[in-house]
């Protein structure tokens, strides 16, 4: 089978031989080249010709940034982002994936050396996705233990009765931007929405106000305690699970700290199990492009309980993975683009009735 070639571009000497150390450790992959700044990455990518990059965001002689948007527009090819955890280079990582990255990988802020090797499996995943990964022109550690919601949240079959409406989003490689698409179309006065991506805790709340200062909505990380108003979606952070909750007659946001699951927190299998235990049919679940099965089992768990599920089709997923799994499981009940997810939810949600709050 041939390798994935990879080129590395890290102003960074020590960065630029643990990452070959880390992808030529790895048996279908080699690097091929390793640039300090983007300029002599230019000229191995016009000789090498790799099928993958990874790229640092703050470079000397031009950005990361400036260097991705003239890259993806002249010579669009798979870009992983290896960036640091600060808020400012969160922002900057942000909006890289705007730009046509496929995913990206956090820096450890210190012990770098030991951190990165950590990662390595991480690393090597994303490369993988990304040489397959659907490009567009313009976090999670690694883990190996795999539970289900079961380890976190006990299914019920009893639930309070509303008439509440209520959108749930679930999304991993990709989904940055899927989400944004589908949160930018959502009115003022759209139903509550809940919202896990696989994310490293040091983004979602960039991520959160990113989304904030787009949409018509108000966004924001999730704290936990909540409670879950229209006009208003709430970002699963990337430390704990984010479950719905009732409170009386009102929707309230939990975090919950417990066991991985499907190997991530947060999970969407867990999102969705909680909105299965409690709100049924008064909620519409989404699942959106990212790679593995996160989330079919709890799609299948908010179907059983009344819920409605649409799905993101293969061509507009970066990644067709998450959704594909969703559809076999058997709980997607339309599969829709990602240009006509929101206007579909939201006609459905129309043909449900009212979904202003009942309190």
């Amino acid at each position: 089978m041939k390798k994935i070639t990879v080129i590395v571009v890290d102003d960074s000497a020590l960065i630029r031989k643990l990452l070959t150390e880390i992808i030529n450790s790895q048996s279908d992959m080699e690097v091929i080249g390793a640039a300090a700044d983007p300029l002599a990455a230019r000229e191995m990518i016009r000789e090498l010709n790799p099928d993958v990059l990874t790229l640092d965001v703050e470079m000397p002689k031009m950005d990361g940034l400036d260097f991705l948007e003239k890259l993806m527009r002249l010579r669009p090819m798979p870009v992983v982002m290896v960036s640091t955890l600060t808020e400012k280079s969160s922002d900057v990582t942000l909006r890289a994936l705007e730009l046509g990255a496929v995913d990206f990988v956090a820096k450890p802020k210190i012990d770098i050396a030991s951190g990165l090797k950590e990662y390595g499996s991480e690393i090597a995943n994303k490369i993988r996705i990304a040489k397959s990964a659907r490009l567009k022109r313009n976090a999670s550690p690694s883990v190996t233990k795999s539970a289900t919601a079961d380890a976190v949240l006990p299914s019920i079959a009893n639930r309070i009765a509303s008439t509440e409406k209520l959108i749930i989003v679930g999304a991993s490689t990709g989904g940055t931007e899927a989400i944004k698409e589908f949160l930018i179309r959502m009115p003022p006065d759209s139903p509550g929405i809940l919202v896990t991506q696989h994310m490293p805790e040091g983004f979602t709340k960039s991520f959160a106000n990113r989304l904030n200062s787009l949409c018509k909505i108000s966004v924001v990380e999730a704290q936990g305690g909540e409670r879950v108003l229209p006009g208003h979606a709430f970002i699963a952070p990337g430390h704990s699970h984010l479950l719905l909750k009732r409170s009386g007659a009102n929707y309230m946001t939990e975090l919950n700290q417990g066991e991985l699951v499907s190997r991530h927190r947060p999970s969407v299998d867990v999102l969705f199990r909680s909105v299965a235990n409690c709100a049924g049919k008064n909620a519409i679940g989404v699942i959106l492009t990212g790679m593995g099965k996160d989330g079919a089992a709890g799609m299948l768990e908010m179907q059983k309980s009344g819920a409605y599920n649409f799905a993101q089709d293969e061509a507009s997923c970066v990644v067709f993975g998450m959704p594909k799994e969703a559809i076999a499981a058997g709980g997607v009940n339309e599969v829709v683009s990602l240009k006509d997810m929101a206007r579909s939810v939201l006609s459905k949600i129309s043909s449900m009735g009212s979904h202003g709050n009942r309190v």
